[in-house]
């Protein structure tokens, strides 16, 4: 009796056992039917989405270049267009999935603002970066010096600007570092000054070295004229007269004219007997 008993207790469970797995089993076939549709839609919205934005990123960029926009603040808004665009992508994926939109928006502002108080460097960049492009301290192609490093501005985005060295190296600086230290543009004004000195020796005709020297600069088709160049005596060394020779030069023109008299200084200074001192150690033996 017990045998037969225990059996049937054995049988029900059985029984329970399938039909809950059964049921389970079921449910989630009928979830994953329901959300699979939904998973597809979020799935293309955020692919498409994603691609779109970049696309309109490049179109917008194509409309602001025929209109001969600054470079500066087409870098810029391309960066905040993407960026917004992306955020509204994540958004419309997420509300495909059948999840309050409404509520997400809300904790993004709360998150917004305490993340805005945690992550201060980073809100200070953008706001740095939005005043560069409404200031214009610089812009796309300028030649900066900031705080030891030199090179080509190539594009200002929301948070970072980036520069090319002379070296080819880029260099990330963030917006906020550029807003509060001293910055050296030396392509705000077109042209600059191009400082040399040489060196000739004291039984060398420094009316003559002058003269050398001016030929030489309005030989080269790089030196401007207007501002006049300037040649003088600097310094009276211990073996040496320092020359002085500032010449004005377009900004692109700057390395070339600087390599260019370099040279033919060195050629015009042999041809016409001045002498270049350089140091020497003499040794007098006075057996």
């Amino acid at each position: 009796m017990k045998t037969i008993l225990l059996d049937s207790l054995v049988d029900i469970a059985d029984n329970i056992s399938v039909s809950y797995l059964e049921k389970w089993a079921q449910a989630a076939i009928d979830w994953t039917v329901a959300f699979l549709p939904k998973l597809i839609s979020a799935i293309i919205v955020f692919i498409a989405g994603w691609w779109l934005a970049s696309l309109a990123a490049k179109i917008f960029v194509k409309a602001m270049n025929r209109t001969k926009a600054d470079e500066t603040v087409v870098s810029f808004l391309k960066s905040l267009i993407k960026n917004v665009l992306r955020v509204i992508v994540v958004v419309s994926a997420l509300a495909q999935l059948g999840i309050n939109v409404t509520s997400i928006i809300t904790a993004l502002g709360a998150a917004t603002v305490a993340v805005g108080l945690a992550l201060q460097s980073t809100m200070s960049n953008l706001a740095s970066g939005v005043l560069i492009i409404l200031n214009k301290p610089f812009k796309v192609g300028d030649f900066l010096q900031f705080n030891g490093m030199q090179g080509t501005v190539t594009k200002i985005e929301m948070m970072n600007t980036y520069l090319k060295s002379l070296d080819n190296k880029e260099i990330i600086i963030p917006n906020s570092k550029l807003t509060i230290d001293t910055i050296v543009n030396y392509s705000s004004l077109g042209i600059r000054r191009l400082d040399l000195n040489f060196t000739v020796s004291y039984d060398d005709d420094i009316s003559k070295v002058k003269a050398v020297l001016l030929k030489i600069v309005a030989r080269n088709p790089l030196a401007l004229k207007d501002p006049e160049p300037l040649i003088g005596v600097s310094s009276h060394n211990e073996s040496s007269i320092g020359i002085d020779v500032k010449i004005w030069v377009k900004n692109e023109n700057y390395f070339p004219l600087f390599y260019a008299m370099q040279e033919e200084v060195k050629k015009q200074f042999d041809e016409n007997g001045i002498t270049i001192p350089y140091n020497q150690i003499c040794v007098h033996n006075v057996n």
